[in-house]
């Protein structure tokens, strides 16, 4: 998710925001502008390349504009799931962009519906613009506001009208967003790593329960909620962000390296050679192998053309696309004990065929070390794992798991060891969420939380 506010080339800009954050979200991808006087909006299934060319870019011409890489979950396909979503009234318009997952969705839309509400997209992002058009509060902040306090999850919102761009996070800051300025301009991204690409200097976090204020007369700050403690979500320094982002001011290839740091410590293996998953698994891999003193090497190789298959919108994708993605390298593993280090072992797709294709070409062992805890737990709050059943950790044994991957050996990080590679300065991180892995849920809802209105 990418805004910007004050800029003549605002849709060129955010095109290359949007470019910068393309792993979080490879199914749809969408921008509107602002030319004061009314919102302009071009969106469309697939890669960002493939929705938008020179000619779609020319035509949004405004100086603010909000963008959305759509990421899949539960099979929220098509086109009416792409964001930003475009709201037209007699008193005025509104785009919005969301990411995360809003709990209490379920409820809120029934209500709303007995209402008089019609719907015309099942995403928590048309959830927010009725809740603030029903919302009889004086100003507009007001009124997001209120909109916002009806709300359970893990969430971020970008909100543009004509005249003025919107910025919230919730409460728990579970998701993350950062400000930035390029020039006089005011940017908005999901990660640092967007800024860097456009020149931009990083400001500052939104704060948990923030509300921010964009316009020509500069930034204003409101609180929607009382501001809990932290809680970034751990997966993104684990898996989802990239490694030049900073998030919370920790830098996410630093956090990785002390990972691997970590693990070596709690789980040495006897091996001849260290390779990497690539990518996110790289720098964790670097630091295991530093810390043992053993060689690092590329034992498998990427092929840059295919996406990233955890956020594949089906299990079949996600098969097809590990095939497609990975190759060994046999003249560095061939007769080798090799130390196979990844991030993380969701479903356990791309584990079980990775450690068949090192022993195809020739490892004469493959041990298998996760630099994070094992997933037993769904995701409430946005990430593609909504139950128990799709988690290779839950209710087995690292036994169990090893015989069902192929591998020698199996560990993982501690959630202690995780917390230690991510959390250097308590003042200013406070703490992760890692519910996933601990089943401690910093956000709760009475009952059974509602999964199928999320965007991440």
């Amino acid at each position: 998710m990418f805004g910007i506010w004050g800029h003549p080339k605002a849709a060129e800009i955010t095109y290359y925001g949007l470019h910068a954050l393309q792993h979080r979200g490879q199914e749809g991808a969408g921008i509107v502008v602002s030319n004061g006087e009314d919102l302009q909006l071009h969106k469309g299934v697939g890669l960002l390349n493939d929705v938008f060319d020179r000619s779609h870019l020319e035509k949004l011409v405004g100086h603010a504009a909000i963008g959305h890489d759509h990421y899949v979950t539960n099979n929220d396909t098509g086109f009416e799931n792409v964001q930003p979503h475009v709201f037209r009234s007699q008193t005025g318009s509104m785009a919005l962009a969301h990411t995360g997952n809003i709990m209490n969705a379920y409820k809120l839309r029934g209500e709303l519906e007995d209402e008089g509400s019609i719907f015309q997209t099942p995403t928590a992002t048309e959830l927010l613009a009725h809740l603030i058009r029903r919302n009889g509060k004086s100003t507009v902040e007001e009124v997001i506001a209120g909109a916002l306090q009806r709300m359970v999850g893990a969430y971020a919102f970008l909100l543009l009208t004509e005249d003025k761009m919107y910025v919230a996070l919730d409460p728990h800051g579970i998701r993350p967003l950062s400000l930035g300025r390029l020039g006089e301009s005011y940017v908005v991204s999901s990660e640092t790593c967007a800024f860097d690409i456009i020149g931009a200097t990083f400001e500052r976090e939104v704060l948990p329960g923030e509300l921010l204020t964009i316009s020509d007369e500069g930034i204003k700050s409101t609180r929607f909620s009382l501001r809990e403690q932290r809680r970034l979500c751990a997966m993104e320094y684990v898996y989802f962000s990239r490694p030049d982002s900073d998030l919370n001011h920790v830098n996410v290839h630093a956090s990785r390296k002390r990972m691997g740091i970590e693990l070596a410590k709690e789980a040495p293996a006897e091996a001849d050679v260290v390779t990497g998953v690539p990518d996110s698994s790289i720098s964790a891999a670097i630091g295991y192998a530093e810390q043992l003193g053993l060689p690092y090497e590329m034992g498998l190789i990427k092929n840059r053309y295919v996406g990233r298959t955890f956020i594949q919108p089906s299990q079949e994708m996600r098969e097809q696309g590990v095939k497609m993605k990975l190759s060994p390298v046999r003249g560095i593993v061939e007769g080798k004990r090799v130390v196979m280090i990844d991030d993380s072992i969701v479903r356990g797709t791309t584990s079980i065929r990775i450690v068949r294709m090192l022993k195809q070409a020739g490892a004469k062992e493959v041990h298998v070390r996760i630099a994070s805890p094992a997933i037993t737990n769904p995701c409430y709050y946005g990430i593609d794992m909504s139950t128990k059943k799709e988690l290779i950790a839950a209710g087995r044994t690292l036994d169990e798991i090893r015989d069902v991957i192929g591998a020698d050996s199996v560990a993982y990080l501690s959630a202690a060891g995780l917390e230690k590679a991510i959390i250097k300065d308590e003042t200013i991180h406070q703490g992760i969420c890692n519910a996933c892995m601990t089943g401690d849920y910093p956000v709760q809802l009475d009952g059974k939380p509602d999964i199928s209105y999320s965007g991440f």
